[in-house]
This record gives C-alpha cells, sequence and structure tokens, in this order.
C-alpha cells in the first residue's frame, strides 16, 4: 500500500470519526477551485457522500480559471454544491473604506467567506472542514477567524508540497494541479510571490527545522538559504498566536485552556 493510499483511508475514517463523535453526520467546506479545497473536498466525499456541502463563495477578484475548475472537480467526483457569492459585500466594504489595501482587502474577503460558510453550516447543522496545510500554518499565511476557522482539518498536518502529492492520488484535474497557488483574493495575487519563495523550498527547510528540530545553524549546513530560513523561522514564532485558542487571563483555580482542559470528546 502507498504512502498516499494510507493517509487516504487515516484521513477518511479520521474525518467519519471526528464528525460523527458530535452527534453531527453533516459537513461544509469552502469550494475555492485551488488544491487545499480540492483534496478535502475529495477526501470528504468519501467519507460522508451526498452530506458534504461544498460552498463556492466567489468575489470579484475571482478569476474564471478558479470557477471552471471548481465546476470541473464537482462534475468529476459528484460533490454537491452551491454558490453563495461574497461580491456584494466586499464592494460594500470597499465603498465604506476607499483606502482598503490588499492586505486588509484579502482578510476580509476571507472573513466574510468564513461568515458565510458557518452560517451555511448553521442552518444544514453541518460542521465546517477547514483546507490550511501544515505550510500555510506554520508560516501564518491565513487570515485569523477567516480561512485559518474551521470545526476540523483533515490536512493540517501535510506540507502544501504533500498536498500536491496527495492530490495526484486521489485524481484531481491536472488545471487544479499544475496552476499557481493562490487565494484570489485581489487581482493577480499569487502565494508564492507574497511569501518569496516556492512551497517546494519552503517546505524542504521546515521539515528539517520543524519535524527534525534541527538548530538554524544545522539546517543551514544543509544547504537550506540561510535568508529564507531566517525568515521561516521569524513567521514561524511571530504567528503562533494564530494557532493557539485566544489566551485567557488566569484569575480562579480551574481557567479554560490552562486547568480545564478536558478531552475534546469528553462524554458524562
Amino acid at each position: 500500500m502507498s504512502k498516499y493510499s494510507q493517509i487516504t483511508d487515516y484521513l477518511t475514517l479520521f474525518l467519519d470519526n471526528e464528525v460523527k463523535k458530535t452527534g453531527i453526520t453533516k459537513v461544509v467546506l469552502g469550494l475555492s477551485g485551488g488544491l487545499d479545497s480540492a483534496v478535502v473536498a475529495v477526501l470528504a466525499h468519501k467519507a460522508f457522500g451526498d452530506d458534504l456541502l461544498c460552498v463556492k463563495m466567489p468575489s470579484q477578484y475571482s478569476s474564471q480559471s478558479s470557477l471552471d475548475d471548481a465546476d470541473e472537480l464537482c462534475r468529476d467526483f459528484g460533490l454537491k454544491a452551491i454558490t453563495c457569492s461574497v461580491e456584494s459585500m466586499l464592494r460594500a466594504y470597499e465603498e465604506m473604506n476607499p483606502d482598503l489595501d490588499n492586505l486588509r482587502k484579502g482578510n476580509f474577503s476571507a472573513r466574510m467567506r468564513m461568515a458565510t460558510l458557518f452560517d451555511i453550516s448553521a442552518r444544514e447543522n453541518a460542521l465546517v472542514l477547514g483546507t490550511s496545510n501544515k505550510s500555510e500554518l506554520m508560516l501564518g499565511y491565513g487570515t485569523l477567524y477567516g480561512d485559518l476557522a474551521s470545526a476540523i482539518n483533515p490536512i493540517g498536518d501535510l506540507y502544501k508540497s504533500e498536498v500536491f502529492e496527495l492530490a495526484r492520488y486521489l485524481e484531481v484535474s491536472k488545471s487544479i494541479i499544475e496552476k499557481p497557488p493562490s487565494a484570489d483574493l485581489w487581482s493577480g495575487q499569487s502565494d508564492e510571490a507574497d511569501l518569496g519563495y516556492t512551497y517546494s523550498q519552503l517546505d524542504e527547510a521546515m521539515k528539517l527545522y520543524v519535524d527534525e528540530r534541527l538548530s538554524r545553524e544545522e539546517v543551514i549546513a544543509k544547504g537550506v538559504d540561510e535568508k529564507m530560513l531566517d525568515m521561516i523561522i521569524k513567521r514561524i514564532f511571530r504567528n503562533q498566536f494564530k494557532r493557539k485558542m485566544p489566551v485567557i487571563a488566569k484569575l480562579t483555580s480551574r481557567t479554560l485552556n490552562h486547568d480545564f482542559n478536558y478531552p475534546r470528546d469528553i462524554t458524562l
């Protein structure tokens, strides 16, 4: 059995177990036409079939190729999907804030999409699935309470380069796998251009620094670019707050996240 066959089986069982232990049987996810949401959608469809609802949430900045790719994925795998545009919300906010730069615009778009998705999840009595990969989570490349928000995330321990390999195993269409990664948050936006390096370069360094726990000097000795590594280390530490629940000031003997740490699935 291949590595990605095993990963697929495990993640399918993980999704089924983690969702159904809550008493809920349905899931929703935002389908962008990008790689990560495509992989999560295929995995979730294996686990839940028609109890998966994919939600396409285009804005005026969404590329036609992304919309076409999302539609193709739905046809290829028989995914149930609806479209809920966030364009009107984003345009209204842009009119109120003419000084909106690309970063604020992207963050607002991500949060409007997640607000939409969580409202649909309430309507459907479904859990929201996350689509952030390990590369994004370690680097803080995501919007708090936007694309980083979810109830369950099946790919958060897979680097982006591994998500590419899993997508190939799952037979996701080449148009999704081969296009440059982009969240379509503004016109011409590119993930790798924002980060300054390819995911392949970043992942190679993070696997050494994060997974193998090598020191900065040991990673550099492996031939990793020093400037890139320093950027990675800075981002990992600077964005730790995005990977944790909000810090609560301790005032009593049993403080949430300090002393009150029952397992997620505790029962009476």
